[in-house]
């Protein structure tokens, strides 16, 4: 059995100013062929899962035929002449590949182009028309996908991240692979079908271990129950996309039967609507998340940048959790600015030295503005570290570029100024910089679920701070021009019924 591997992997943030280059994706990922293999094989990331679960398939010998995989941080909308580099290489790519018996596709669901607004939804119609009507394709998204009904007319089947923060990509990477080969060997036929609630999940809303979603997927894990339920997602939607999909969705596939499909997809939908406030934004300000250190002894604390997510795309370049830190003295703070002016000033001084800084605050001024320290420089790094442990995104090895790290003089505060934006996913971030994360009262990171995975290990407690910016988590804020009417919570429903 010939099973072809494709991946295009991008949130694209529409509020962000900046679009997204080919450069952004060839300064992350553009493999090719084994390029796939060498880079993936034993990840956590579902593309690993794709190939352990093709390896353990039973009486089967199976070719593995790795096509071309495209990923760029989290960032604005993909530029027309991206898309166009994107499509012509993939389906080149893909027609090389040809014949198949099979397809495992990794694709995020929130992706946006200059052209294709659902950008996902057309890539993938454009590989169904591609390799035809009949051949099975599987494809995997993020627990964060605005999915569209041209995603689910293109696929076989659709599997989501069950787990945000995501550390189940490599589980679903695997039950995609055997899925699809089970419909390869005519085991099963794999029906879907989606429900589409007029509902925002606002993303500080998004965590799935919290009882509010929690209730959601129990109810998902007992349809799996049905002996002829193969998979059901919930899709939470990313809200900086500014889409007409943007919001939360479900599916569920059976064996072959259609009618089961769309009953339990919409038993699921009505759960997530009769839930629907529990959905909204808890949204705490800087004054308030500073006021509870203050007021809370024995505690480290993470405060989580909310507007400054890196994960969905911002410029993480924000100052004002950073400067409200140096004005309350709340003992010793950690926080990481992406500063490449600050860094190659850096550079020319020796360890040891002093030098006053102006950080952050340079992208726009929705992050906060620049924050002049007089700092220590403390050491001087390459950037690029490595996480062998299960963490968001299933990233193993990293690069934030020329990086330096700084001891404000006048304030209790330790900066990790990078060359490079970087997502906060890792402790090896700081730890590969000789910086010790338990030894701070007080760690900033930049995210809003994705960094819990791995600063859970540091923290006591977490504080998600409703900062501005392009991830911010007031959604008033926000000017939507594209969404759904009418859409919850932005819109008035006089009746709990769908």
């Amino acid at each position: 059995m010939r099973i072809g591997i494709l991946a295009f992997l991008h949130e694209s943030n529409t509020f962000i100013a900046m679009p997204t280059t080919w450069r952004n994706f060839e300064e992350d990922t553009v493999a090719i062929g084994n390029e796939i293999l060498n880079r993936f094989v034993g990840s956590h990331h579902e593309l690993g899962g794709f190939l352990a679960g093709l390896d353990r398939a039973d009486h089967v010998p199976v070719e593995v035929v790795p096509i071309l995989a495209v990923r760029a941080t989290p960032s604005g909308t993909i530029s027309e002449e991206a898309f166009d580099e994107l499509l012509s290489r993939t389906l080149s790519a893909l027609q090389r590949s040809m014949p198949l018996d099979g397809l495992l596709v990794a694709a995020h669901g929130a992706a946006v182009s200059e052209k294709h607004r659902d950008a996902d939804g057309y890539w993938l119609t454009q590989i169904r028309a591609r390799v035809g009507a009949k051949l099975p394709v599987v494809v995997t998204l993020d627990a964060h996908a605005n999915l569209s009904p041209a995603m689910v007319e293109a696929c076989t089947a659709v599997i989501a991240y069950r787990t945000n923060p995501h550390l189940d990509q490599r589980v679903r990477g695997e039950e995609a692979a055997k899925m699809l080969m089970e419909c390869v060997m005519g085991k099963t036929n794999p029906t879907m079908a989606a429900a589409f609630p007029p509902l925002v999940i606002n993303i500080e809303r998004q965590s799935t271990d919290e009882p509010h979603l929690r209730v959601i997927y129990e109810a998902a894990d007992r349809q799996l129950d049905f002996p002829d339920v193969l998979s059901n997602s919930l899709l939470l939607g990313f809200p900086y996309a500014d889409v007409c999909e943007m919001g939360a969705s479900v599916v569920v596939i059976t064996n072959n039967d259609l009618q089961l499909a769309q009953q339990l997809a919409d038993e699921l939908a009505d759960e997530l609507w009769r839930n629907r406030n529990a959905m909204k934004g808890v949204l705490v300000d800087v004054k308030k998340a500073l006021d509870l250190i203050e007021t809370t002894v024995g505690v480290r604390f993470g405060l989580l940048d909310m507007g400054d997510n890196v994960g969905g795309g911002s410029a993480a370049d924000g100052t004002v959790l950073a400067r409200a830190l140096c004005e309350r003295n709340l003992g010793p703070a950690f926080v990481c600015i992406a500063d490449a002016q600050a860094v190659a000033q850096s550079l020319n001084l020796e360890v040891g030295a002093t030098v006053e800084l102006l950080i952050g605050g340079h992208t726009d001024h929705a992050h906060g503005d620049p924050l002049l320290l007089r700092v220590e420089i403390v050491s001087i790094h390459s950037g690029r570290f490595s996480e062998s442990k299960p963490r968001h995104g299933g990233i193993v090895e990293f690069d934030q570029g020329a990086t330096v790290v700084v001891r404000a003089c006048e304030y209790p505060m330790t900066l990790l100024l990078t060359s490079k934006r970087m997502v906060p996913f890792s402790l090896q971030q700081l730890i590969s910089c000789g910086i010790e994360p338990s030894s701070f009262r007080v760690l900033v990171a930049k995210g809003v679920h994705a960094p819990l995975a791995a600063y859970r290990e540091v923290c006591d407690r977490f504080i998600r701070v409703n900062t501005p910016g392009s991830t911010c988590a007031d959604l008033s804020r926000m000017d939507y021009h594209y969404r759904r009417h009418p859409l919850f919570p932005f819109d008035s429903f006089p009746s709990d019924d769908l």
